[in-house]
């Protein structure tokens, strides 16, 4: 069964998530709008419930946007398939709200797309605020490279592709790449692909679902090619920094339940203890950091709430049973 309507009478669709981030999400339509395509788009936001008077905004200045709003905050992943299966699109772009699309940069990843029929998803050069790069490319997480993540050994060597974690900090994103994961602030997926692959994991919340579908996607046959013709900026972290023991344990169950999904109970198991030994040792650190500082016992200890909030679940949570 095809996951989309068919047969799409669009070029591109733009679908976006927004939850309490109205001046983000300005600044995104925004961009979108001076950054509109050669060929046909049409953008949706799905709205998860927001009470920061995102809704509004969008029918007073964007007219043209299509508003899909929700009575409750569905998350990440099935607010962008509530999107998704409401598009007319041949290629569907998954865009953040805390993101910026440069000019060229839609028509270039259809172009790509056109030109390399085997790809199934394609991300852009993905710039910080200040122009500086962001690594927007992952290699598939695995117990070695989680490891070298919660020790450190990949700022101890930089540069190390073998002491590495997820992250691909060793690549210039310099060059059209073929690579495991594209993090889902934005890429570009085709239809075709989504319906052979499927939507995104609904059971993941949050986090996670990038890495899900790009592995679904190369087990069926699908290439994921990072593509540095085309550029965005996205303003990282800044929507979640307000809750982040709220956003560190939806991560960390989205962590847990890949595992699961993909490794089973002993995979999951493994990233589990690496988790409890990164967040123990962080938290020692915070406490230590804590009492040197106690001269300024007021200031918030946010490391400290984090890792200690995950420790919490890590002990009396249990290991998400096989999807």
């Amino acid at each position: 069964m095809s996951s989309l309507p068919s047969p799409p009478t669009l070029d591109i669709s733009v679908v976006i998530v927004g939850w309490n981030a109205k001046r983000y999400l300005e600044l995104c339509l925004e961009s979108l709008e001076k950054a509109r395509p050669k060929r046909s788009m049409e953008v949706l936001v799905v709205d998860n419930a927001s009470s920061d008077g995102s809704v509004e905004m969008i029918e007073s200045k964007f007219p043209w946007v299509k508003l899909v709003k929700s009575n409750e905050n569905l998350g990440f992943s099935r607010g962008n398939n509530l999107g998704i299966r409401q598009t007319q699109g041949r290629y569907v772009a998954l865009v953040n709200p805390d993101v910026i699309v440069f000019p060229g940069c839609l028509d270039a990843l259809a172009d790509f797309l056109e030109q390399n029929p085997r790809v199934g998803n394609v991300g852009p050069r993905v710039l910080n605020p200040d122009m500086s790069l962001q690594s927007s490319c992952r290699r598939f997480p695995t117990l070695w490279n989680n490891f070298c993540s919660s020790a450190r050994l990949e700022q101890i060597f930089k540069g190390s592709q073998f002491f590495a974690g997820e992250h691909m900090f060793y690549f210039g994103h310099d060059r059209t790449l073929p690579v495991d994961v594209l993090v889902g602030c934005f890429s570009m997926i085709r239809r075709e692909a989504f319906d052979s692959v499927g939507l995104l994991d609904e059971n993941l919340f949050m986090y996670g679902d990038d890495v899900d579908w790009c592995r679904r996607a190369h087990n069926a046959g699908w290439e994921v090619v990072f593509y540095p013709g085309a550029q965005a900026i996205h303003d990282r972290g800044k929507i979640t920094a307000p809750f982040p023991v709220r956003f560190a344990l939806a991560q960390q169950r989205s962590v847990l339940y890949y595992w699961s999904k993909h490794h089973g109970f002993w995979g999951a198991l493994g990233v589990r203890s690496i988790m409890f030994f990164h967040h123990f040792m962080r938290y020692c650190a915070a406490v230590v950091s804590g009492v040197l500082r106690s001269k300024s016992p007021s200031k918030p200890n946010t490391r400290k709430e984090v890792s200690g909030a995950c420790l919490r679940e890590l002990c009396f949570g249990t290991i998400p049973p096989r999807a």
